[in-house]
């Protein structure tokens, strides 16, 4: 097989789950946008419930033609209150652009990073996201992310894998780390 964009793009078109309690969802997607873009493939992510600013992840794409990311949520760290009613507008205009990337073929791997925890808090449920996802421009590769992904998505998933957390620093108290958790 040649390494052409062109040939890489024609097999294209699945879609991958990375969940469970375990470190390393996001951070797999990350590894997967960095060999698609190493490859010419355009990739976006789009960060459900995660805020504009202070990920170590939205400085590095902004280093790396043909990666792009739009975090979609209000920033929970801090102490910040942010209410269900933002949460849920966050999550619809996260929806609405989903739908314009996902259809538009100008990706060609689309990142939904966090989806699986919004539907998971009930900010939307599996239907919606399955019937998005059924609407995707040909050879669109798919990345979701989350806890706590539902069996309708499992059953529609391609790939399916489960982060266990064995042991985690956060237990002897590490709090996260920049750079590392973000």
């Amino acid at each position: 097989m040649s390494d052409c964009p062109e040939e890489i793009k024609r097999r294209l078109g699945l879609v991958q789950v990375y969940t469970g309690n375990g470190k390393g969802k996001t951070t797999a997607a990350m590894g997967m946008a960095f060999r698609a873009v190493g490859r010419g493939l355009n990739v976006i992510m789009l960060q459900f419930l995660k805020p504009p600013k202070g990920y170590g992840e939205h400085m590095a794409a902004e280093m790396l033609p043909g990666f792009t990311i739009e975090p979609m949520g209000s920033d929970h760290m801090c102490g910040r209150e942010v209410t269900r009613e933002q949460d849920i507008e966050d999550t619809r205009r996260g929806l609405a652009r989903a739908e314009e990337v996902l259809t538009s073929g100008e990706y060609d791997m689309v990142i939904l990073d966090e989806a699986i925890n919004s539907i998971r808090l009930g900010l939307m449920t599996p239907q919606t996201l399955i019937e998005l996802l059924e609407r995707r421009a040909p050879n669109t590769e798919v990345v979701l992310t989350g806890r706590g992904v539902p069996q309708e998505v499992i059953d529609y998933a391609d790939l399916v894998t489960e982060m266990t957390l064995i042991k985690h620093p956060f237990d002897r108290g590490v709090g996260a780390r920049k750079g590392i958790e973000y």
